[in-house]
């Protein structure tokens, strides 16, 4: 599913924000690491890098990618680490997996309390009013005789605090003259948000910088598209 995602170009843009905004440290945490990818990542531009995520699987998976780095099986809504860093990431709009605004806060201030002084949390987020229940993304890859599509789009009621990734994958098999064809349907609950409602919670323990949901450019967020990246430098 993640087969289209630039990693590289994800870690290389925080990094940049972290020149600009942060304490130019080198220690680094990546929040709900998964496979660890981005770990990865920073590890070579030099960053002592380690990872979180409340999936072991995925942490065995992470540690034979990046065995110079420290894994913990732990919920990003609530750790603590021994020694502060000076970098906290959390990609692909992962903070949205905290369970409802409540755990969501919990997890802002385990946060601010494992970041060094100046030191800075990003990532990526979707507002809950703009999101368009109609609209998908969409890629295809391709593995041996099967050809996989995946489609992913964010669906929210209009009320309340969850909203929900909708994912459904097709696999088409072509061996000999015939094909054959399966899909699966999947949906993932997360906790929903405004933009305005996020910044009063991060008010208290931040100094906040919002950016369009580009990583190729640094460019001001402009309150069009509802997703952003957020760049939050302790105080």
């Amino acid at each position: 599913m993640c087969v289209d995602i630039d990693y590289h170009a994800q870690s290389q843009h925080i990094r940049r924000l972290q020149q600009i905004f942060g304490n130019h440290g080198n220690t680094h945490l990546d929040v709900a690491c998964g496979t660890g990818p981005h770990v990865r990542h920073f590890i070579d531009f030099g960053f002592l890098s380690n990872g979180l995520d409340i999936n072991q699987p995925m942490l065995d998976i992470a540690k034979a990618r990046c065995p110079e780095a420290q894994f913990s099986l732990a919920n990003m809504s609530e750790f603590s680490l021994t020694e502060p860093v000076d970098l906290i990431t959390c990609f692909l709009y992962s903070i949205h997996y905290n369970d409802g605004i409540e755990k969501l806060k919990s997890c802002i201030s385990s946060v601010h309390s494992a970041l060094n002084t100046n030191g800075m949390f990003c990532f990526n987020v979707v507002d809950k009013t703009k999101i368009s229940n109609a609209l998908f993304v969409k890629h295809t890859a391709k593995q041996q005789d099967n050809l996989f599509t995946f489609s992913s789009g964010w669906h929210y009621s209009g009320n309340g605090d969850k909203q929900s990734l909708k994912l459904s994958i097709e696999k088409r098999t072509t061996e000999d003259s015939s094909e054959e064809t399966q899909i699966w349907h999947d949906e993932h609950a997360m906790v929903a948000f405004s933009f305005n409602h996020l910044i009063e919670i991060l008010k208290p323990y931040f100094e906040i910088h919002i950016f369009e949901h580009d990583y190729e450019r640094i460019m001001p967020y402009e309150n069009n598209s509802g997703n952003a990246i957020f760049a939050c430098v302790k105080i």
